[in-house]
């Protein structure tokens, strides 16, 4: 399925939550939940970071926290007819999540293949904790699209600057 202007309008508003994470110290990731019937229902941008020196709760993803919401918030009618729309595809913590509530399809502005390329670029070589999967190699029946090229190189620029901070930020152990 390609992306519609409805599709863009809300990824673009992922895209602006991310840079309010980025600016707010988080990694830049954010996401939109919107209904069956077109209506947001809920919002949220990462909110990883920890106070001074200590490296945060790396579960605060705003995917798992539309998910978590979603549960108790909506019906499961209500979830089945909703879509997510986020500035990143989805980590496997947070396709889980997303399938295990029942949420129907996931939009995404930015690939996980391109977040590891932005890595390497930004010279990261350690790994993540987590395999970088995408979204249907955790939740095979899940509605996914993605990425938007026209969001790429905006992406690319918050992603950059952030994973060129990452090292100073993350506290020794």
């Amino acid at each position: 399925m390609s992306l519609g202007a409805e599709d863009l309008r809300h990824l673009r508003r992922c895209v602006e939550l991310a840079r309010e994470a980025l600016e707010a110290g988080d990694e830049p990731f954010g996401s939109v939940l919107v209904d069956g019937d077109g209506v947001v229902r809920h919002e949220d941008r990462n909110r990883t970071a920890g106070r001074a020196g200590q490296w945060g709760d790396q579960t605060r993803h705003p995917e798992f926290e539309l998910a978590r919401w979603s549960a108790t918030a909506m019906t499961p009618a209500e979830r089945a007819a909703s879509t997510v729309y986020t500035s990143g595809e989805h980590c496997p913590m947070c396709s889980a999540a997303h399938a295990w509530v029942g949420l129907a399809r996931i939009v995404y502005a930015g690939s996980t293949e391109q977040y590891v390329r932005w890595r390497a670029e930004a010279g990261l070589t350690d790994p993540s904790p987590v395999n970088p999967l995408p979204v249907q190699a955790i939740a095979p029946y899940v509605l996914v699209d993605g990425p938007a090229p026209e969001l790429a190189e905006e992406l690319r620029e918050l992603h950059l600057r952030n994973l060129r901070n990452l090292g100073r930020r993350r506290p020794a152990g």
